[in-house]
């Protein structure tokens, strides 16, 4: 299926491993031109700009001036932005609330909800001059679904969904579509990192870590499909949105969890 992104310019933050790597390979297997904002440059970067000539910008988009310095050499480069998904987050679990003071609070805040605000405002006057712009959010279920040892967290993922719907309310009628994706556990260095949460969940449950992903986390967090979400499915999601062929979804949010999140 064509989803006519060939020659598109898309911005992805927080590009460097996980979600936001796979998104920026899929928009640049779909022949896009793909700029990467991330504090480091990691080889598989590296392999996507030897491949696919992804530009990757070495910035610290938690700043206030990050984004600025990141969307910059994007348009210095290409005149233009079409499409800018916002991924960048951070997750710290903790034993309780009690454990986390302010400047964590602030820390987890501005990874993970200023990051977007300051990057869409910068991105949004060339959106608006793109035919046809988009904004993708990579929010989380954690934006519902209580988990107290990353409360922080989760409150800045409620937020960054709460922006997806007053942007879009704002700026649908200019012609920037915004949309956010939830996800439930996808398998990432978030996860399968040395010290991630499946060695943890693996430690407390006395299996291994790959036990650990493929079984004790989808029976103990009753996702229905049985498996984790794969980071190139969110990304496959995010090309669709991204696309003409989504030209009239706006202000939504996809839940992709497996089944998770049993509620409306």
């Amino acid at each position: 299926m064509d989803l006519h992104l060939k020659g598109k310019v898309a911005v992805v933050t927080g590009a460097s491993k996980g979600i936001g790597l796979a998104v920026a390979g899929a928009f640049a297997r779909e022949g896009a031109h793909v700029i990467t904002g991330s504090r480091s440059i990691t080889p598989e970067l590296e392999g996507l700009h030897e491949k696919y000539g992804v530009t990757a910008v070495t910035v610290d988009l938690s700043t206030a001036d990050g984004p600025d310095a990141f969307v910059g050499p994007a348009v210095d480069q290409y005149g233009r932005v079409d499409v800018l998904v916002n991924n960048l987050g951070a997750a710290t679990p903790r034993p309780s609330f009690l454990d986390i003071d302010d400047a964590e609070w602030q820390r987890i805040f501005n990874m993970t909800l200023f990051s977007a605000v300051r990057t869409s405002r910068a991105a949004l006057p060339h959106l608006l001059d793109a035919d046809g712009g988009s904004i993708i959010n990579i929010s989380s279920i954690n934006a519902r679904l209580p988990f107290p040892a990353v409360v922080d967290y989760s409150a800045a993922k409620a937020g960054l969904t709460s922006l997806t719907k007053s942007l879009s309310e704002e700026f649908a009628p200019r012609g920037v579509r915004v949309n956010a994706i939830a996800p439930g556990p996808v398998r990432t260095p978030f996860w399968t990192a040395p010290g991630g949460f499946a060695d943890a969940t693996a430690a407390q449950t006395g299996t291994t870590a790959q036990e650990a992903m493929d079984v004790v986390v989808p029976q103990s967090m009753g996702i229905s499909t049985g498996r984790v979400t794969e980071a190139h499915e969110v990304a496959d999601l995010a090309l669709f949105l991204a696309s003409p062929l989504a030209g009239n979804i706006t202000g939504a949010e996809f839940t992709i969890d497996g089944g998770q999140v049993k509620t409306l």
